[in-house]
Formats: C-alpha cells, structure tokens, sequence
C-alpha cells in the first residue's frame, strides 16, 4: 500500500502520523525538506558534530530522542518510503509535485497528511532589511546546524517562548546576548496564568529561561517598543533603539539582532490542497479549517502540527497521531476507540495552554498598523509601507491581494511569509476595517523556490 498515503514533514507530527500508518500496515511516503527528521524543534546536529541531547535540546531532550529513534526504526525496517532534501512545491488533482537534486515528481495520493510546521511571525521593524538581521528561527538554525552565533554581540526582541528559548540557547553556548527585548506587557503575562497552568511545568521552564537569563547579566525588558534598528547598507547592523514601558529612550549597541513574535503556521500546502480557512481572532490570521481530529474540508487531506495551529511541539506528536488515524478510519481501517479519545483530551489541554500563551505573548498589531511610511515591510522586494499605502489610497486595493498587485508586496522569495500578517494591518487600518478585511496572500506554487530547468521524472 505503498504511494497510498503520503505524510509531508518529519518533525514531531509527521513522525506520530507515519508510525501510527505503518502500525496498521500502510508503508507512507514521508517527504521533508530537511536532511534528517526532527523538524525544526527537533533539529539535528550534522554528522561528525558530538553535542549531548541535553545541551541541544534541554529540557524537551528525552521527547526529541524518542522522536528521533522512533523515525530511524521506521526508517530501518523499511515501514516508511522515506524522500529527504526533498520540496513539496505544488499541490494539485490528487498528486503531489516533489523536487530534489533538479528534478520533480507528481506523486498521486489518497490520502495527503501534511505536517508542515510553522516559521517566525515577523513584525516589520525600521532598519530590519539591513545585514545582521535574523529570524529567532534562522538564528536557532546556525547554532543547532553550524554550531555558530549570528553575530558577537545578540540582540534578541519580539515575543513568545522561543524569545526566551533561543536566547537561553546562545547563552549557553557562550555567546555575547546582549539583551532580550520583548513588546508584551507583563500584566498580559498575569492574565494569562491560569490557562498557561494548563501545562506547569512549560510555565516553569519558561520562568526557568527568563531567571537564568537575568543571573547571567542579560538585560530582559517587558512592554518596550521597537524605535529602530541601526545601521548602514555597507557594515550592517550596529545598534538598536527601543523605548521602555515606561516611554524612555535606551539605545543598546549590537552587531546582530534575532527577531520574532511568536509563529505562523506554514500553511502554503494546505492552501494549494484547496483547503478552507477561517480567521482566528485570537492570533490575527487566517488559519486552514478542520474538525478535532485534523480532517481539513478537503476529502483526503489531512492537518496536523504547528502547521494547522500553534499548538507547540508536544501537541505536534498528538495531532500528528489523531490525523493520522482519521485518515485511516476514512480508509476504512479499524480505529482505537480509546486511544482516540485520549489523543483529544491531550489536544485539548494544549489547546487551552496555546490560548494563555496569545493571551500573554500578543502580536503588536497597533505598533504594525503605525509602521512609518519609509520601513520596508517586504523584504525581498524592498517594498515600503509607503508603497504598500499607496497601493490602497491612489490604486484603491481593498485587500492585500489586490495590494500585492500594485506594490510588488509578497511576491519575493518568501511569498508573503514574512510581510503577509504585516501587510493586512496596514491595509485594513488605512481602510478602517477589521483585518480580517483585508484577506490573506493566497498561496501560489511553487510555495518556494525551485530551479528553472527542474525536470520531470517517474514517482
């Protein structure tokens, strides 16, 4: 029953979901971008690279060893059709277009589980396109895969646990943090502790990171606003402006900053999979819809991960499970019952902790929907809030994709990853609307890049 069904991403939920397949004797093919399995989270260290568990994953090291030993089982006796370094470029009629080493494949599918997981959700900040300037994510990767820092002296600043989680990681390696600097207010966290109860020992991790970072003489700010990135297009990076909660100018000088404000789901595939989606006004974004058991509206297509909510890296095993079993329950293969059941009880308390965590680590959308006409806010293709605006009160867009049409926002490299939130802030608060009326970047193919010349071959 090989070709089946084909799980995309190896990270914590597409590992749980091709287990769960392969125990009830379907071989799926597995599909991932990424060189070895463990997703983002559970990153791998190259080969030759000798760094304990403990010292890469911390606290979560005994789920990323479990993660990644179940994987390599699957993967020795031969019970998955494993396809690494590989792109899922395109979704369409039943077959998924798969790209690796300059060549593709249609790989038809009847049943598609995606798992594939979420990036930062970046707000645009003045000097953010100048060099040193990184993703909390990107600046993770070069520690876990090149065992390096992204500059000698670290800026952290955004939102949300991984602030905190990728800053401790630096500091423990030995690299100059300089700050961690982070736009919600404390009494937002103080609001949120009864649903982040749900998960007591996260919350005490978290609290855990922040004290450790403090001991090691990190400044760590609550409730600032981001003034300015400093710099030039020649040497890059050398400062940040912030303001205090309590409205004070402090300038900290920097070669290199990390930011993020919490995560996006990377929901491209499921886009091009002809998915519905719905506004979640929790998050501000627009997210694929699906019932508890991660069924997307799509007959055949299945959610699971960060991918379809932020729901964290454990919730990630469970719902990669539960699609998992939807998918062969729509097969017609018989489903525990009470496994199920236990699967969305889980679900659900990581539901609830995930709402603490919006509630106390909130998207700044009032600081997005103010971005100074002359910030870029795309990137790729060095677009201004200016240009964006212009987009809506000269060219009359009502929504970012007419928007994207006239200022070029959203059509680089990222396709509208990192500019998408920000864009339907600034084009709904020009407009006086809601931000769900401004829409979202509908997904294209390729959802990333892949080699002109890229040839076709058999599955």
């Amino acid at each position: 029953m090989s070709g089946d069904v084909i799980v995309i991403g190896a990270g914590p939920a597409g590992v749980r979901a091709a287990e769960a397949l392969a125990r009830a004797g379907i071989r799926p093919v597995v599909i991932d971008e990424g060189r070895r399995s463990g997703g983002q989270i559970y990153r791998r260290q190259p080969e030759g690279f000798t760094r304990s568990y403990e010292t890469l994953y911390g606290t979560e090291a005994a789920r990323a060893l479990a993660v990644h030993r179940s994987f390599e089982t699957l993967e020795a006796e031969g019970r998955i059709d494993y396809r690494p370094e590989t792109l899922v470029w395109n979704v369409a009629e039943g077959q998924v277009w798969a790209a690796r080493e300059g060549e593709t494949a249609a790989i038809p599918y009847k049943a598609l589980v995606v798992c594939s997981g979420a990036t930062d959700r970046l707000a645009p900040v003045p000097g953010w396109q100048l060099a040193g300037c990184y993703s909390l994510g990107g600046s993770q990767v070069a520690l876990k895969s090149q065992a390096c820092a992204i500059g000698g002296a670290v800026v952290f600043m955004g939102t949300g646990p991984l602030l905190y989680l990728v800053a401790s990681q630096y500091v423990k390696a030995g690299a100059n943090v300089v700050a961690v600097l982070d736009t919600s207010p404390l009494l937002a966290r103080a609001k949120a502790l009864p649903k982040l109860a749900e998960q007591p020992d996260l919350l005490w991790q978290g609290m855990k990171l922040t004290l450790g970072l403090k001991r090691a003489g990190v400044t760590v700010l609550a409730g600032v606003t981001p003034v300015e990135i400093e710099g030039d297009p020649e040497t890059g990076v050398s400062g940040l402006a912030i303001r205090t909660a309590g409205g004070a100018l402090r300038h900290f000088e920097c070669d290199a900053v990390a930011m993020g404000w919490h995560l996006r789901p990377e929901t491209q595939i499921a886009d091009l999979a002809r998915a519905s989606f719905a506004f979640d006004a929790r998050t501000r974004q627009w997210l694929p819809e699906t019932d508890a058991d991660g069924r997307a509206s799509v007959p055949g297509l299945y959610l699971a991960g960060d991918g379809a909510r932020i729901l964290g890296a454990r919730s990630a095993e469970v719902t990669g499970e539960l699609a998992a079993l939807a998918a062969l329950a729509d097969m017609g293969h018989a489903v525990d019952q009470d496994r199920r059941r236990h699967l969305l009880g889980e679900k659900a308390r990581y539901a609830r902790f995930a709402a603490g965590l919006a509630q106390a680590f909130p998207w700044p959308h009032q600081y997005v929907a103010d971005t100074a006409d002359g910030t870029v806010v795309c990137r790729c293709e060095g677009v201004t809030a200016a240009t964006l605006r212009a987009s809506v009160s000269t060219c009359h867009a009502v929504e970012t994709n007419r928007a994207k049409a006239f200022s070029r926002v959203g059509m680089g490299r990222c396709q509208g990853r990192y500019c998408g939130n920000a864009s339907a802030e600034i084009v709904s608060a020009l407009r006086g609307e809601p931000v769900e009326c401004a829409g979202r970047l509908r997904g294209q193919a390729p959802v990333k890049p892949i080699p002109v010349a890229t040839a076709r071959t058999d599955t």
